[in-house]
């Protein structure tokens, strides 16, 4: 059965996965059929390139992703290109979807990072107020 999976590469404490399609049975940095993207986790936001052609291809002959390669095929917009283009529809019909589908990504993304500053903002919020409470208790009288 084939795979695509990531294959590490990259120094120590600095990632940078290779997307492939192997053997389920090689290795996890070992032999592989195919390279058909990159990953790079450190680099803020996420890089993600990925060739879209072999792709759908080994997806096509029957290849399976990995649970992580498949979060990041959906994170590309390949799997909703595809069933786009499984349901028959036109180029042009799949272009302007997909850019409706990138403008809904980045609204999604720029959600997500609004709430995390603000979950960040409140927890820095909670620790000062938290210090004022503990300093302006009185100290236990000595004797």
């Amino acid at each position: 059965m084939v795979k695509i999976r990531l294959r590490r590469a990259g120094r120590k404490k600095l990632p940078f996965y290779q997307i492939v399609a192997a053997d389920a049975r090689a290795p996890r940095d070992g032999k592989f059929l195919e390279v058909i993207g990159h990953y790079q986790p450190t680099a803020k936001p996420h890089a993600i390139t990925l060739d879209k052609e072999r792709t759908a291809y080994w997806l096509g002959v029957g290849a399976q992703p990995t649970t992580t390669v498949r979060s990041l095929i959906r994170a590309t917009g390949l799997f909703h290109e595809l069933n786009m283009k499984r349901r028959g529809r036109s180029e042009e019909e799949i272009a302007v979807e997909m850019e409706q589908w990138k403008s809904r990504e980045t609204e999604r993304r720029e959600k997500r990072l609004a709430v995390k500053v603000r979950r960040r903002q409140a927890k820095k919020a909670a620790e000062v107020e938290a210090a004022q409470a503990v300093s302006t208790a009185e100290p236990e009288g000595e004797k």
